[in-house]
């Protein structure tokens, strides 16, 4: 908008036209300068603007100053001034006041500051306002800084602001807890988004961290997005944020007042300082007041509290270095700031300080001086606490850092107490030794995180062992600790790259009995371990559990560069005598120094690599690595089963597979999915199964068997998938067997039922991370089942329905992998020979594989063969032919031979009769035809009973020369039968 000598006349009839039109209905009265306020019109394309009076309320007054021009657009004042509208120059703020000059700060959260927006929405993208019933779902302010939700809603806070120039946002922010994912973006007028598309922020832990980015001139809208995922019935911790600045407004016309609690005393400050403990300050204020005798403050505040007696809870001991006389004197301190008075009735006073007793010795590694201070034993060197020893030849140092006394904090442990609100407090300590352990001090309050640091420069192994890239352990840190607990407080381990950059390993909530924890760590860029210990969680400023306390009694850290050492170790000798690694997969012999291969399919136990008793077996079916440093599956297995002969070749199952269960859904509907990713046999043991996390830090783990969780991106509108929180279920391979339980590892046959004729092939594994309910770490079992029908070349993976999350106990990890991979090898068991019909004078020999085919690759089916042949009709014919035939001459043969036998018969019986007559009587004369009416059945007699064959040969054989048959005839005398 261009603003010349004709607007600006029609600026000013206007104004006097709408006065004249008022006046006609009442006089309005001369408006006074506390009736108006001064503003700049939007800047033309020239850069210009103008000045105008605007009223408060309109049609209250009349005759308001003309327009001006203003300042030009970019005109701005120094930090610790605003711009006079009245006269449009620069002014230093009173006292009380500050100002960033072309910036704004947002540092109080008691109510939501002017122009923020703040609201919620669902997994079903529906927007509820901060106003309605979802108003815990949004961000809540809490007077120092403003806190995120932490359910599965999206909280969303914006925030717009319109820069004359470029500037920066710069605020600084808590977040521990990587259930919660936080991003920060900025969006410009056309929806553009600067920089990346979105900026997810940086896990703090117990740590504020300020961040900064820079801005467009124009429009911007910031956001700060928050959404939670705890699968689990625990609850996250939120997000927060404080000190918001924004640089690169034009100008700023007031000055702002300095907040309760801090003060500026001169003019021009652009900043207010917070005050001393035991003073406060109300807003605006330009000194801080002193609490009275009874009442007391923390610094920063603007109120005071009331002192209340003292108590054993308000005090602490400490001990002092070591005299030249090798003793420490015990020293009893108020806890500060303090906050108990001696003066009311009941209070305890501080005991007597000065006690000497005996300083105990120096750490292992260390020795004790003319003046009773511990330094490091020189390199090449070890020592018990006492008195440094060289390493005797063929020997090596080993190197790390053993504190198991605590007269001395050690350099390389920093303690801090953490506020609640997430501020350091460098004045006073979290920890303190005490001799036989290191403990936490009382704090300022309950909620405070008290925190132990230790800081490494790196890991290496030593001379006698070889670096091995498959190794995947590099070094170890062991402590032992306990807890002794009166509410609801927690201790964390934590290990990252720095200070600052740490994720949690482990917890434990309330007392816990003393106890040891190892953590192997697995990377040089893990240099950094905290211990953290908070009473209680609720939010209070008295101290009810001030005796509660952590206590550590003992930490190890091992193959630490520069460390130092407590005892040697044996190594292999070069030809100068000095110590020289061994390849890798060879022991060292003591006795000689020198460097032996250990045996085929073992590996060597980098701990202890002395003698042949180093190189351990590997387990079944497994064998070692080319290096020799850990077992693997080539792939290839064979069992027998009912006395046959399996054969298995897995190749195309070594590259693994990833696979997505789900989906699962939070309490609030929050949907998300467990991604598993697999890779179990060859490329000689190397780990390829990869795990993302791409939401506080783009980095990922490597394992056999590694989980991750991952959020569609649908569910947060935006293109890029979230994957967070992996981590390993399976660091090495125990052995591979179709048996159901392996080395104290169960993989029960009900988990996955439906098994075949083919035997299931079981891989079994172990991950290095140790956890309180897994003392022994994570375990897998992966199930590998035949199945012709699965159609991808991966096959399916699936959880055991009874155990829908993968694990039943938390501690074992059940895997069912069916692919047609899995199948064995086929053989010529495995197919059958058909023979088809002679076909005009063709046969036709085929293969086929048996139903239900439980085999794979191998074998291939021969060849359909075809042979010449007669068809089955011809021989029929032939068949039919000849069996008629003899059928005929059978019959034949049979008819001839019984009319033969009906003759004899009846000549035989009428012999018979005739030679019952007297002796010398010849028989009367008759006729040896057959007689009219005469049946020739009715006189036969048969003396004997012979068969028809029988007869036949009789027949055949008395037949006489002259084609006569011949009868012997018995006479009734008895004589010699006479032959006829």
């Amino acid at each position: 908008m261009v603003f010349s000598h004709w607007a600006l006349a029609y600026l000013n009839s206007v104004v006097l036209l709408c006065g004249g039109v008022a006046g006609q209905s009442r006089q309005l009265p001369v408006c006074k300068e506390s009736d108006y306020h001064y503003e700049y019109t939007e800047c033309d394309s020239l850069g210009s603007r103008w000045r105008v009076a605007v009223p408060h309320t309109p049609e209250i007054c009349t005759g308001l100053p003309d327009p001006i021009r203003g300042t030009e657009c970019s005109f701005s004042c120094k930090a610790g001034e605003y711009l006079e509208m009245k006269n449009q120059e620069c002014l230093k703020c009173s006292a009380g006041t500050y100002s960033l000059g072309t910036g704004i700060r947002i540092d109080e959260w008691d109510t939501l500051p002017p122009g923020f927006s703040n609201f919620a929405m669902t997994p079903t993208f529906e927007f509820h306002m901060s106003e309605s019933n979802c108003s815990n779902s949004t961000w809540i302010p809490k007077g120092d800084y403003i806190a995120s939700s932490v359910d599965e809603y999206t909280s969303i806070l914006s925030y717009s602001v319109n820069l004359k120039q470029s500037g920066k946002v710069t605020f600084d922010y808590y977040y521990p807890d990587a259930r919660i994912f936080f991003e920060f973006y900025v969006q410009n007028d056309q929806c553009q988004s600067e920089g990346s598309q979105n900026q997810w922020m940086q896990i703090t832990e117990n740590k504020w961290i300020s961040y900064n980015l820079d801005l467009q001139r124009g429009n911007n809208v910031l956001f700060w997005k928050t959404t939670g995922l705890s699968p689990d019935s625990s609850v996250p911790k939120p997000v927060l944020i404080r000190a918001v600045d924004i640089t690169g407004v034009a100008y700023t016309s007031e000055c702002f007042p300095c907040k309760a609690g801090t003060y500026s005393s001169k003019p021009g400050s652009s900043i207010c300082s917070p005050c001393p403990a035991n003073t406060y300050s109300n807003k605006g204020a330009t000194v801080c007041l002193q609490c009275d005798k009874n009442s007391y403050s923390e610094t920063g505040s603007g109120t005071c509290q009331k002192r209340l007696s003292c108590t054993e809870k308000d005090y602490f001991y400490i001990h002092t270095p070591c005299d030249v006389n090798g003793q420490t004197q015990l020293m009893y301190k108020w806890t500060e700031p303090k906050i108990c008075s001696e003066d009311i009735s009941g209070s305890v006073s501080l005991p007597a300080s000065g006690e000497k007793v005996d300083c105990p010795p120096c750490n292992p590694g260390f020795f004790k001086t003319n003046t009773s201070s511990c330094e490091a034993c020189p390199f090449g060197s070890y020592s018990n606490g006492t008195v440094c020893t060289k390493c005797p030849a063929g020997t090596e140092p080993v190197l790390g850092f053993e504190y198991k006394w605590w007269n001395v904090k050690p350099d390389n442990l920093k303690s801090k107490i953490y506020r609640s609100d997430l501020s350091e407090s460098d004045d006073f300590t979290g920890w303190e030794v005490a001799g036989d352990y290191i403990y936490t001090t009382p704090g300022l309050t309950d909620n405070d995180y008290m925190t132990l640091t230790l800081n490494v420069p790196g890991f290496r192994f030593p001379h006698s062992v070889s670096d091995d890239f498959l190794n995947s352990e590099l070094a170890r840190v062991t402590f032992v600790f306990e807890t002794i607990c009166s509410g609801d407080c927690k201790f964390y381990f934590m290990a990252g790259t720095n200070e600052r950059h740490t994720n949690s390993v482990e917890q434990w909530s309330d007392s816990a009995f003393k106890q040891s924890y190892t953590y192997i760590v697995t990377s040089n860029y893990t240099t950094s371990f905290t211990w953290a210990f908070q009473r209680t969680k609720s939010q209070s400023m008295e101290r009810k559990f001030n005796t509660d306390m952590a206590k550590i009694y003992f930490i190890n850290v091992t193959n630490v560069v520069n460390g130092v050492a407590s005892r040697c170790r044996h190594c292999a000798l070069g030809s100068s005598k000095s110590c020289v690694p061994c390849p890798a997969g060879h022991y060292i012999e003591v006795d000689t120094g020198t460097c032996h291969q250990c045996p085929s399919n073992t590996y060597l136990n980098l701990e202890h690599p002395y003698g042949l008793k180093a190189c351990l077996p590997c387990g079944d079916h497994t064998k070692s690595n080319l290096m020799q440093t850990a077992c693997f599956n080539d792939c290839i297995f064979e069992v027998t089963r009912q006395e046959q002969l399996f054969h298995f070749d897995l190749s195309l199952l070594s590259n693994g597979t990833t696979f997505l269960m789900g989906p699962r859904f939070t309490s609030r509907g929050l949907k998300y999915f467990h991604q598993f990713s697999l890779s179990i046999c060859g490329n000689e043991g190397r780990q390829m199964a990869v795990c993302i996390e791409n939401v506080t830090e783009s980095r990922g783990i490597r394992s056999y068997i590694c989980q991750s969780t991952i959020l569609p991106s649908e569910m947060r509108g935006v293109r890029n998938i979230i994957s967070s929180q992996p981590f390993s279920l399976a660091d090495r391979l125990i052995g591979v067997t179709t048996e159901s339980t392996f080395h104290n590892i169960s993989s029960p046959d009900d988990l996955f039922p439906g098994k075949t004729e083919v035997p299931d092939i079981i891989f079994y594994f172990r991950s290095n991370e140790r956890t309180q309910a897994c003392k022994d770490g994570r375990a897998s079992a992966v199930r590998l089942r035949c199945d012709q029908t699965a159609v991808a070349v991966e096959g399916t993976v699936s959880l055991p329905s009874k155990c829908p999350e993968g694990t039943c106990d938390g501690c074992t990890y059940h895997f069912l992998w069916m692919t047609a991979h899995a199948c064995p090898l086929c053989s010529e068991h495995d197919y059958k020979e058909i023979e088809s019909e002679c076909v005009q004078g063709v046969q036709k020999t085929t293969y086929m594989w048996r139903t239900p085919r439980l085999c794979a690759a191998g074998v291939e089916l021969p060849m359909e063969k075809v042979r010449a042949c007669k068809s089955m009709s011809f021989w029929i014919k032939l068949g039919l032919s000849t069996g008629t035939l003899m059928a005929v001459l059978l019959v034949a043969v049979i008819c001839y031979f019984w009319k033969k036998t009906q003759k004899l018969e009846y000549k035989y019986s009428r012999l018979m009769m005739n030679s019952n007559l007297k002796d010398c009587e010849l028989p009367a004369a008759d006729s040896c035809a057959i007689m009219e009416g005469e049946d020739i059945e009715d006189d036969l007699l048969f003396l004997t009973k012979k068969s028809i064959f029988g007869k036949i040969k009789s027949f055949s054989s008395k037949r006489t020369s002259d084609g006569f048959d011949s009868v012997p005839l018995k006479t009734s005398s008895g004589q010699n039968d006479i032959e006829l």
